[in-house]
């Protein structure tokens, strides 16, 4: 067996876990709502969907979109979102450091 942790943080009816996290990684990594998606394997639509829930809950955006044309448009990440980033994933290498002995015992365990 290997043993996971996955990470939620709910506040105002909303989550924010591994997934949104990722999908805001995506979007800073390709510069598009729409390739994050797809990277993602979700739609442009469900990604917008997740990131406005999560935009409306915090009551801050989390992402800058330009508008297409000759150049195409383009998403980017606001500082707030980058900084929601790094500490999502600090709090999750705490927590996964924190639950290794644990970790290891659920492993060793015969099933």
């Amino acid at each position: 067996m290997k043993t996971k942790l996955r990470l939620q943080i709910r506040f105002n009816e909303t989550v924010v876990g591994p997934g949104k996290i990722a999908l805001l990684e995506s979007i800073e990594a390709n510069g598009s709502i729409s390739a994050a998606g797809k990277a993602c394997g979700m739609t442009f639509r469900r990604a917008w969907q997740l990131i406005e829930t999560v935009q409306e809950a915090l009551g801050q955006p989390l992402v800058e979109t330009t508008v297409g044309g000759k150049g195409g448009g383009g998403a980017s990440l606001t500082t707030f979102a980058k900084a929601l980033i790094k500490h999502y994933r600090m709090l999750e290498k705490q927590a996964y450091d924190s639950a290794g002995p644990l970790f290891q015992l659920l492993d060793s365990a015969e099933p």
